[in-house]
């Protein structure tokens, strides 16, 4: 007999399974030649300087997918953060052993995807690119975007935060600045002893409310949990990842005394992790770089629902084709941090947009993007 979480864990994936739900008049061609692939290294240039806790850098290594059918192209790609250990030459050489000329109907998704999946146990971002460019190319075949699809309301997408990073208290407010009037909540940058002036700069200019990310940054659990009763003091909805990933109980102590809702992100790459962390964490976040894509990102938020958990979907660095893949399910969530598109100056793709701060979805087939 299974016990409750592994009822759950089941019935999220039972309901997750049916990729593709019924479109009225719709008719797939099941004929047709092998699907193609091809791949380029992109360097995305961000607009200013990002530090978090850990790190700082100036650009994000990047590879663009696109996979061909019958004349209709799909996009994907793969964006590389230093913390993912992964690199533009590693996505390569995974992608090289990519051979999806054995595939010649698109839409058996879960064929396709299991067989990417088993090439590696890791390269997640590479394998994120090829699920995104196999689910934009479907959905341009559907002639639907993928959120109508999973039957989502694109009028209940949330507001996305702007994140500022790690920086002086001048280039702070000069940040906040620029994002004022356009966003309705801001995601702060935390995990240093500068955290508290980083607050108090942000409040001269702006009075929106601010989740936090620790990225893991915070030491002393004590220190931690008097520092979030303060954050909500300043106005802080949610705090992400307070302490390395590894102290789990530590995180699951901050968790029970918190305040405020405390989201696992470092400690959570795909769907089997969810129920080693629940209890740690109030919620998850979900990056379709970490979890592999759209297919199991969707699986996920499902799951963390089903398990009483609330559901984020976030970003790396990325152009509008991965945040536009992300958005697809972020209806279903309760915060968004898909703001990734917007930190860069040359993004390949027109895709969602944030107007009055919330999200917009393109009403386009697949993950709703086209070429600049």
């Amino acid at each position: 007999m299974q016990n409750r979480r592994d009822f759950l864990k089941t019935a999220a994936l039972a309901a997750a399974g049916a990729s593709l739900i019924g479109c009225k008049g719709f008719t797939p061609r099941r004929s047709g030649g092998p699907l193609t692939m091809k791949f380029f290294p992109y360097e995305l240039q961000l607009r200013h300087t990002f530090t978090v806790a850990s790190y700082s850098r100036t650009v994000t290594p990047d590879v663009q997918v696109e996979i061909s059918w019958e004349g209709v192209t799909g996009y994907g790609e793969a964006s590389m953060p230093p913390y993912l250990g992964q690199s533009v030459e590693s996505v390569c050489r995974f992608l090289d052993k990519v051979d999806l000329s054995q595939f010649s109907d698109p839409y058996k998704i879960e064929d396709i995807l299991s067989y990417v999946d088993s090439l590696s146990p890791g390269d997640s971002a590479a394998k994120a690119a090829v699920d995104i460019a196999l689910h934009d190319l479907v959905g341009k075949l559907i002639g639907e975007p993928w959120y109508r699809i999973w039957g989502l309301d694109p009028g209940k997408a949330p507001s996305t935060t702007f994140t500022i990073g790690i920086d002086t208290e001048d280039v702070v407010r000069e940040k906040t600045l620029e994002a004022a009037g356009k966003f309705n909540i801001l995601k702060v940058k935390v995990g240093l002893d500068t955290d508290e002036e980083m607050i108090r700069a942000i409040r001269s200019v702006t009075d929106v409310p601010l989740a936090v990310d620790a990225n893991q940054g915070w030491k002393d659990r004590e220190k931690a949990l008097e520092e979030i009763f303060w954050l909500k003091e300043q106005g802080v909805v949610m705090v992400e990842q307070p302490m390395a990933k590894e102290r789990i109980d530590d995180n699951a102590w901050l968790t029970e005394r918190s305040p405020l809702p405390i989201f696992a992100d470092e400690s959570i790459q795909r769907l089997a992790d969810i129920p080693s962390i629940q209890g740690a964490y109030s919620g998850i976040n979900i990056k379709l770089m970490k979890c592999t894509g759209m297919r199991e990102g969707w699986r996920m938020a499902q799951m963390a629902r089903a398990l009483g958990m609330r559901v984020m979907v976030g970003c790396m660095t990325e152009t509008s084709c991965g945040i536009s893949a992300a958005a697809q399910f972020s209806p279903y969530v309760d915060f968004a941090d898909l703001d990734g598109n917007l930190l860069i100056s040359n993004d390949r793709f027109d895709g969602v947009k944030v107007i009055d701060g919330r999200l917009s979805l393109p009403d386009r087939p697949g993950i709703g993007v086209t070429l600049l």
